[in-house]
């Protein structure tokens, strides 16, 4: 059996962040995740310069692929206008693996399947034992699934419901694009252009408001696969887009019990205006790594529940 101080389930941002800084304070610590990386993750894929800095990433040091976005379009009943901002877009498949690998703590490919608590210890499928254990296995989460189903409650309502692709567009527009509750959609799509060519597209909306609106979330995306093409914002390229569902927040329950923490999706951390779910991974993974090192509560306090402000005003 492999035993370490301690085991964060899911190598996302969340769990990679938690990882990286409790390896600084010279933690023992390894991570579960049931796939392999680089995976394939299609996401808007925006980050902003608190998250850069939360994570100690100069974008220009950044080995990847890293767009600055400097201005986004935003389409809202029936009006445009363009809004300066300063954001950076990244390809998940490259910024999830890169994160993991800088974390530098032994990662292991294996789907938790069940957790029991042994003693002062965590058992994870007779083959994983740890002290401290961090559930960052977003909204499948099998810690939360285990100890916070009931605790932290995830009410339907914040239930988040969207469609998605990434894909190569040679010459694809450089300009971001925001489509706000058009045709009924209770809630945005999007058009975020990314280094090296690729551009990743969706939308999505609050699943109740969708059930209420008659209209399911693969009509909207019918309707915005011909807006693309009628913008000629996307040519000769067969859409397969993929579905994922998440929570925005609502702060129901704690987030630890005991020795057991959530993070990022698991918790249902998404901002409550945006949808917006890399930055609250980030920051609620190290804030989870510092409540381990110093022994103090971890709580969603020092997180914020909107994006939308540092979207468009951010602090440089």
């Amino acid at each position: 059996m492999l035993e370490s101080d301690v085991i964060v389930i899911g190598g996302g941002p969340a769990g990679a962040s938690c990882a990286w800084k409790l390896r600084q304070y010279g933690r023992e610590v390894a991570v579960l995740d049931k796939e392999t990386f680089p995976r394939a993750k299609p996401c808007a894929g925006w980050i902003t310069p608190a998250t850069c800095r939360n994570l100690d990433i100069q974008p220009g040091a950044y080995p990847f692929g890293i767009l600055a976005i400097r201005r986004i379009t935003v389409h809202a009943y029936g009006r445009c206008f363009a809004l300066p901002t300063r954001q950076y877009s990244i390809r998940r498949s490259e910024f999830d693996s890169w994160l993991l690998e800088r974390a530098g703590v032994p990662v292991h490919t294996h789907r938790a399947r069940t957790i029991r608590e042994e003693g002062r210890t965590f058992v994870i499928d007779d083959a994983f034992r740890c002290r401290f254990l961090v559930g960052a296995g977003g909204t499948a989460c099998p810690v939360y699934a285990t100890f916070f189903r009931d605790r932290r409650p995830r009410p339907r309502e914040s239930l988040i419901v969207t469609m998605e692709e990434e894909f190569a567009c040679p010459g694809a527009d450089p300009v971001s694009r925001l489509w706000f509750f058009e045709e009924g959609l209770p809630g945005y799509a999007w058009y975020v252009p990314k280094s090296g060519g690729f551009v990743n597209v969706g939308l999505g909306g609050k699943h109740r408001g969708l059930v209420g609106s008659g209209k399911g979330i693969r009509e909207h995306w019918d309707s915005f696969e011909k807006k693309l093409r009628r913008l000629s914002l996307v040519r000769d390229h067969e859409f397969s887009p993929r579905r994922h569902a998440y929570f925005i927040r609502q702060d129901t329950g704690p987030m630890q019990l005991g020795n057991i923490y959530i993070t990022g999706d698991a918790a249902g951390l998404a901002t409550i205006d945006m949808g917006e779910g890399i930055g609250p991974a980030v920051r609620s993974g190290i804030l989870a790594a510092e409540a381990i090192i110093s022994g103090k509560p971890y709580s969603p306090a020092r997180m914020s529940r909107l994006s939308l402000w540092s979207f468009l005003f951010p602090i440089v």
